[in-house]
């Protein structure tokens, strides 16, 4: 068996001299404890050196990413080749399979394998020889160094490094920008109180307070320039009627240097936003069409980096910044949180307030989808990112018209309007009797399928209820009064015709014997269970 070992300084290829100690893993570091016995196992068939940092450092980099190097090659064709029926140990399994797969080598990654690449690691200085401990450790020192900065140098998060301090530094101007503008307009406003109500812009007014300095000095001063012509007309009016305090040239100096701090300060961050929503429409077009080069540059930083971002599902996406208020409603039991920093986008903001939710979720699906073609596609254009917001803008228009749909497939049917049917022209179909009351068309009666429309429903008066109905149903014309629990009320009297006559008679004729044998029963099991409630006190 061959091993292969890779070292700062070079290839190092082994040749097992006792492959029966390799099967005892747990004793293994035993054969390893002086170089002595270590030569006993392994011996140096050959050593590639490199020839300089250059070579090296591509050597390292073919290894992390499971590629082989033209040093590798060369020195696998050269010996290995040779001995085709020898197995070859390696520490990565991924390298094995592109050898295996290049070069037709077969390959060896087992767990004794990990353990004798230790045991050389151990005591490389004595195994591979003419190689001193001073050099190796200086070639390894400068590999490494080498390595980092072609790492840092080709790091794919580099660029989103970039959009995180930009935006980072971004919210610290505007904090900024607050305090200077607040103190500004306190300050100043001991001596000219009026020029604030009037003048509302930050920046104007910055201007406007380091242009006059002293109020005394509006009148001779032309403020065109950065006010319209009818508010420098109410601040010249304000001036000559001011109720502010007088103060000196030197508390006016140190306000104008104020002033002009807080304007080099906004025209710094005009231009840091400009920068941040190039680097954005150049790193994720798509996430910046969708919800702005702000609220995405904010995505980014709280994920650490676009491809951090592009690993979250929809629905952190959706809640991202708001996990205060997220744990807040899992530990109290209330309602989670619908949006976090996506509510800032201009969609969400368009909607009303009983459909930012639903907006807030789609629009964090379609965003999660434009985060990954940003961070894993190849393409850099804006199509897709184009595309879902005409659909979710489509969505928002058809939430705000109340969700009214066109009626396709089986919604038309359901939309048709069905024949009217009445309960009592329904029964007298059946029953063959017509009462003067229902008019008909003339139609057969057996045929016909069209209904009559029941007036009663446009009736503002309350019909007669159920219970009052049954009342009159059950009440008997000749029957004896007995004592009721309560009195019924008197039912109104209706004309009714001479062929409904018969029918209530009948009717009024059998109620009454289904009242009586019910009462019956009834009592007849009250006294069945008097006779066991008797019979039972006797035996006890």
């Amino acid at each position: 068996m061959l091993v292969l070992f890779e070292t700062a300084a070079g290839y190092a290829i082994f040749k097992v001299l006792d492959e029966s100690k390799l099967q005892q893993v747990d004793s293994l570091y035993k054969e390893f404890e002086t170089p002595e016995r270590a030569n006993k196992v392994l011996k140096l068939k050959h050593f590639e050196k490199f020839q300089d940092t250059t070579e090296a450092l591509a050597a390292a980099t073919a290894l992390v990413e499971g590629k082989i190097g033209k040093s590798l090659k060369k020195v696998l064709k050269k010996i290995v080749a040779k001995e085709a029926h020898e197995q070859l140990a390696i520490s990565d399994a991924k390298l094995g399979g592109v050898i295996k797969e290049k070069l037709d080598i077969s390959c060896v990654h087992s767990p004794a394998v990990a353990e004798l690449m230790r045991c050389i690691r151990s005591q490389m200085e004595g195994l591979i020889t003419g190689l001193p401990a001073r050099d190796i450790s200086a070639m390894s020192l400068g590999l490494a160094h080498s390595l980092s900065r072609y790492k840092l140098k080709f790091s794919p998060d580099k660029v989103d490094t970039m959009i995180v301090q930009a935006i980072s530094l971004l919210d610290d101007l505007d904090k900024e920008l607050n305090n200077y503008i607040m103190r500004c307009r306190e300050w100043y406003g001991w001596h000219f109180p009026e020029l604030g109500k009037i003048v509302t812009d930050n920046l104007a007014y910055c201007k406007t307070v380091r242009k006059i300095g002293d109020r005394t000095n509006v009148a001779g001063s032309d403020l065109s320039d950065m006010l319209p012509e009818e508010i420098e007309a109410e601040v010249k009016l304000a001036a000559e009627i001011s109720m502010g305090t007088e103060v000196s040239e030197q508390d006016i100096a140190n306000i104008s240097h104020l002033c002009d701090q807080v304007i080099e300060i906004t025209e710094y961050r005009v231009q840091l936003y400009d920068y941040l929503k190039n680097r954005m429409m150049a790193i994720a077009p798509n996430l910046t069409v969708m919800v702005g080069e702000l609220v995405g540059a904010r995505l980014i930083s709280h994920a650490g980096s676009l491809l951090n971002l592009a690993k979250h599902p929809a629905s952190t996406v959706q809640i991202l910044g708001a996990e205060k208020a997220l744990f807040r409603a899992l530990k109290t039991r209330k309602d989670t949180p619908k949006y976090g920093l996506i509510y800032h986008a201009s969609l969400v903001g368009q909607t009303t307030a009983k459909n930012k939710g639903k907006i807030s979720r789609m629009l964090a699906a379609k965003t999660a989808l434009a985060i990954r073609y940003d961070a894993l596609g190849e393409d850099t254009n804006a199509e897709m990112g184009v595309e879902n917001r005409a659909k979710l803008e489509a969505r928002l228009r058809q939430l705000e018209e109340k969700g009214i749909r066109r009626i396709s497939g089986t919604g038309k049917a359901m939309a048709k309007a069905d024949k009217y049917t009445h309960k009592r022209y329904a029964s007298c179909l059946k029953k063959k009797k017509i009462p003067d009351k229902i008019l008909l068309t003339k139609m057969d009666l057996s045929n016909s399928e069209v209904k009559v429309y029941d007036p009663s429903g446009d009736s503002t008066i309350p019909s007669t209820s159920k219970k009052r109905k049954l009342e009159e149903m059950e009440e008997p014309e000749d029957a004896e009064p007995t004592t009721p629990a309560f009195k019924p009320k008197k039912p109104k009297k209706e004309p009714v015709t001479e062929e409904e006559e018969p029918e209530s008679a009948e009717v009024s004729e059998e109620a009454p014997k289904r009242r009586k044998r019910r009462r019956k029963t009834r009592s007849q099991r009250r006294q069945l269970k008097r006779k066991q409630k008797r019979k039972s006190l006797k035996c006890q």
